[in-house]
């Protein structure tokens, strides 16, 4: 197989391989012509972020400096926000539901590395995708580990560091983040 292949079958790969630096290579590319858009220009920020992710619905917003791996593996919903300085290592699979708010300084991350040094050595990684549901919150400086499902009506406090799974309706903090306590959904399936 080759990294790639690895990579996208959830496999330890080997993130120096020219094929995944070559990914990496366009992703900052992307950002970079995404970053120096003017501010006021929602339209072409839009139309960039159309053609630079794997899929965005309708009032989607992304703040300047905004960071990813791929950004075809990113798949956001409607009505979403994303506050500055927003990075997304998008090696496997993002998905964002609808009416999500994440706040500044926020990592989500699918990629990892071994704990063994000689892994390390070797420059492996290993990926697995994220999902978000709908009508989530996430704090400023919150970090979103690999392989995480945060529920629909979540609450991430700000500072919290993500590393299992978030049912729903409630809000987690804390390092690791940890249910805190319950909330209502008052949308009644609106």
């Amino acid at each position: 197989m080759t990294e790639i292949e690895k990579l996208e079958a959830g496999l330890e790969y080997c993130y120096d391989d020219p094929a995944v630096v070559a990914r990496k290579e366009n992703a900052i590319i992307q950002c970079k012509k995404y970053n120096v858009i003017d501010d006021s220009d929602y339209d072409a920020q839009y139309a960039q972020l159309q053609a630079m992710l794997g899929s965005i619905g309708r009032d989607v917003w992304i703040g300047k400096t905004f960071n990813c791996d791929n950004g075809k593996k990113i798949f956001i919903g409607n009505n979403f926000t994303g506050n500055y300085n927003l990075t997304i290592l998008d090696i496997k699979e993002v998905y964002i539901g609808d009416n999500v708010m994440i706040g500044p300084n926020t990592i989500i991350t699918t990629v990892g590395h071994p704990l063994s040094p000689m892994g390390r050595r070797k420059h492996i990684g290993v990926a697995k995708p994220i999902h978000i549901g709908n009508d989530v919150w996430i704090g400023g400086n919150v970090t979103i580990l690999p392989g995480v499902t945060i529920g629909n009506n979540v609450v991430v406090a700000a500072g919290a560091v993500v590393t299992k799974d978030v049912p729903d309706n409630c809000v987690v903090a804390g390092v690791p983040a940890r249910k805190i306590k319950d909330i209502e959904d008052d949308t009644n399936g609106v």
